[in-house]
């Protein structure tokens, strides 16, 4: 008696490929709290072996060295922390001020507004104040769950360096599994998976540190040169908010126009601001990402807003983060497994001949 091979029509497939990515996309968003900071200190691991593996070279002990590497990191985010938190505490002191002056404008662009529309300002004032009112008590609600989020995100906080510590100890296990769980025939397309994985993952995260660092540069540079207050932080912000790929640059530029309108006298400084950070894009774009942040894995524009926005419902601003990266690894592993190579060519950026694909279409009429 043969085996035959169970066919299921395309109407099941679908079905039961929907009900599986509806399931995954269920559980990854029930168990967030468990798996984001394993995925960040999967990546981090990924980023920092190449430090770990130079100190075992030189003979010191592998757990010395995990530990000296994992200090060095710490001293780093910490230095750049305490650089930011001076700015922000700079910033926090002129609060009340640029809040006052904010009002003022607003106010008085009401009142030009109502005076050109004839209508009463007073009415608008009335109704932004019990508007004012309203998110007021929304807020004061929120803080509790504010309190709550806050709070595991400490959590996670310290138990990312342990996660990250024992990923790097456990290395040769993990790896190990991986290779025994997909069999012995399959030895070599894995091996160059996880190599790939791992250049990508390091090419890309390397590459957006040195681009962050950059476009902070340029913004600060800009807003120095424009005069503008808080330079230092903004440009820091800003280049944070860049590394969230199509969204974080609108953000980014909004803060420094906010902040040409309340301190300067003219309102062209607005304009002058937008016009700096459209320029620094440009640069962003075409030289800095190409050449510094760019990697072998190609993903099209539509697919990368489609996951920071998916990655962003799932799990929140974690999730914009690590869209593209884990999208990387999803296309790499499509473009090795011949099954799943015509979903790996959908998520890169590869355009297809045209001819050819007017010349496909004139053969399926015939």
């Amino acid at each position: 008696m043969t085996n035959e091979e169970l066919k299921l029509p395309f109407y099941a497939k679908a079905t039961i490929f929907f009900i599986g990515f509806f399931a995954l996309f269920a559980m990854l968003y029930i168990a967030k709290s468990i798996i984001v900071p394993i995925v960040f200190a999967t990546i981090i691991a990924i980023v920092l072996h190449p430090v770990v593996s130079f100190f075992v070279r030189i003979r010191i002990n592998r757990v010395l060295a995990i530990a000296v590497t994992l200090l060095l990191t710490f001293l780093v985010i910490a230095s750049f922390g305490a650089l930011l938190i001076s700015q922000a505490n700079r910033f926090s002191e002129s609060w009340p001020i640029l809040v006052e002056k904010f009002t003022a404008i607003v106010n008085q662009n009401i009142t030009d507004a109502a005076d050109y529309f004839d209508k009463d300002p007073q009415k608008i004032h009335e109704w932004i104040t019990k508007t004012q009112g309203e998110i007021i008590n929304t807020s004061t609600a929120v803080i509790g769950q504010t309190l709550v989020i806050v709070g595991s995100g400490l959590l996670v906080l310290f138990l990312l360096p342990v996660y990250i510590f024992l990923i790097l100890f456990y290395q040769p296990i993990l790896l190990e599994f991986i290779h025994r769980l997909f069999g012995i025939n399959n030895q070599s397309q894995v091996s160059e998976i996880i190599n790939q994985t791992k250049t990508v993952i390091q090419r890309y995260l390397v590459g957006l540190v040195i681009e962050a660092i950059m476009v902070a540069a340029l913004d600060t540079a800009a807003l120095l040169i424009l005069g503008i207050e808080y330079a230092l932080l903004i440009g820091i912000l800003g280049a944070l908010l860049n590394m969230i790929p199509y969204i974080g640059g609108l953000v980014a530029v909004a803060m420094p126009m906010i902040v040409a309108l309340v301190t300067k006298s003219s309102p062209f400084y607005v304009f002058y601001v937008l016009a700096a950070y459209y320029f620094i894009q440009l640069i962003d774009n075409n030289y800095i990402v190409p050449y510094i942040v760019a990697s072998k894995v190609k993903i099209n524009a539509l697919f990368s807003i489609i996951v920071v926005i998916a990655g962003n419902a799932l799990w929140g601003i974690p999730g914009m983060f690590l869209a593209i990266p884990l999208l990387a690894i999803v296309k790499l592993i499509c473009d090795y497994i011949e099954p799943l190579k015509p979903w790996g060519f959908l998520l890169g950026d590869t355009m297809p001949p045209i001819l050819k694909i007017k010349t496909i279409f004139k053969k399926n009429k015939k």
